[in-house]
């Protein structure tokens, strides 16, 4: 019965263990709103000899393009791209200090971004009490890293369908309001075009004063 105790501890521990992990590198992600004619940039601290994994992706806004620049703490290029769509760059830092990631969005005038990105820094930490020593794994131990791996994998999944969905959000909305703008346009017209014909109907079947009728025949 203890035995079965500490089994089910030791589960709950673990898988304690890897939901605070992927947590943690989950938080890293985010998604941000880059508006037209503008350009933002975000900063990262990264210690010499650290590797460190960029990628980004535009989800929405135009042509789904952004230029992108990656900068050293002493302002050298390091990664440029013009008018891209995604991308990732990995790289180890050569010296400490903090790392610049530029988005611009200056060469369009009217069509705001909606922009992806994934900055990790560091390996991924080892799995408490798995990945820390170099004796056999245990069935628990390998289990363990299975589901490391599919959580790890589910994570990857779900960024993908959120973007995928954040894409086909954007692009309801636009085909909503382009109906929305033809709709009221051609509601417009028809009003007009009524108004037009009453008038000259009108203007058919109303009745001439004599000295109008006379004037008409000169």
């Amino acid at each position: 019965m203890a035995q079965s105790r500490s089994h089910r501890t030791q589960i709950l521990l673990t898988l304690g263990a890897l939901v605070a992990l992927l947590q943690c590198i989950a938080a890293v992600e985010f998604t941000f709103d880059l508006a037209d004619n503008a350009e933002d940039c975000f900063y990262e601290e990264i210690k010499k000899n650290s590797s460190a994994y960029f990628e980004f992706q535009v989800s929405a806004g135009g042509q789904l393009d952004v230029d992108v620049t990656l900068k050293d703490p002493q302002g050298k290029v390091i990664y440029k791209l013009e008018r891209a769509t995604f991308d990732s760059h990995q790289f180890t830092a050569e010296i400490t200090g903090v790392y610049t990631a530029c988005f611009g969005n200056q060469f369009s005038a009217f069509s705001h971004k909606i922009v992806y990105v994934d900055f990790q820094v560091g390996e991924e930490p080892a799995l408490p009490g798995v990945d820390e020593h170099a004796t056999v794994l245990t069935q628990m131990e390998t289990s363990s890293q299975a589901i490391h791996k599919g959580l790890n994998e589910i994570l990857d999944a779900q960024t993908h369908h959120r973007l995928r969905e954040a894409q086909g959000r954007k692009r309801a909305e636009d085909l909503n309001q382009r109906v929305m703008v033809w709709s009221s346009l051609e509601t417009a017209a028809v009003v007009l075009i009524g108004l037009v014909q009453i008038l000259v109907l009108r203007n058919f079947f109303t009745d001439r004063k004599p000295s109008q009728a006379h004037y008409g025949r000169l």
